[in-house]
């Protein structure tokens, strides 16, 4: 599918680039980072104005992150209400919206770019709590930049290598994704193993 995807993008260019970059951001399967990077590398070639790339990906980033927003902010609501039918639910559920609200700007800006496979993730918790729109629109459209950015601009300084280089850059961002999830969930587990020795300390 990647490789049919590609051969489209001479053809259809621009519409293809937002097409790819807006979906990704919401959770799709799609090559967005290496579209990104050949579109940057056409550019780079004349066959596209770079400015126009970079606006219609940013665009298109942008776009699908306040969609993935949206749709948690729509449906969130309802989930939440279902979740917190005890006290102490209630009482988790407040923690989980205070750390968001505390610790969420780094949270979005980082998983724009650097952590780039849990940012669809990321929009949909920020849509279904209390986060502030405003806060995730600035820090959302400030990590675009840079992925945006990044991918094109690599795409213009490697041009000639520029598939090589994609392939490096987009295992690099799935490790540090897992990384992440990793010790997320050992983290967890340690606070679970530490909360159950105390309860069941004498």
């Amino acid at each position: 599918m990647t490789e049919q995807l590609l051969a489209l993008l001479p053809l259809y260019g621009l519409p293809l680039l937002a097409a790819v970059t807006g979906l990704s951001c919401l959770g799709l399967p799609l090559p967005a980072s290496i579209v990104m990077m050949l579109m940057g590398a056409f550019a780079a070639a004349g066959d596209f104005n770079l400015l126009a790339v970079f606006t219609t990906a940013l665009a298109a980033s942008v776009l699908g992150d306040q969609t993935g927003f949206a749709i948690g902010r729509l449906g969130g609501a309802a989930i939440i209400a279902r979740l917190a039918t005890t006290q102490s639910r209630q009482e988790t559920l407040a923690r989980a919206e205070a750390r968001i609200n505390s610790h969420g700007p780094v949270a979005v800006f980082l998983t724009r770019w650097l952590l780039a496979p849990l940012g669809p993730y990321v929009n949909l918790i920020a849509g279904a709590t209390a986060f502030s729109w405003t806060r995730f629109t600035v820090y959302g459209v400030a990590g675009e930049l840079f992925w945006v950015g990044g991918y094109t601009g690599l795409g213009v300084i490697f041009s000639d290598n520029v598939m090589s280089i994609a392939e490096i850059v987009g295992d690099l961002s799935g490790f540090l994704a897992a990384g992440v999830i990793a010790l997320y969930l050992g983290w967890r587990i340690v606070k679970v193993l530490r909360h159950h020795e105390v309860e069941t300390k004498p």
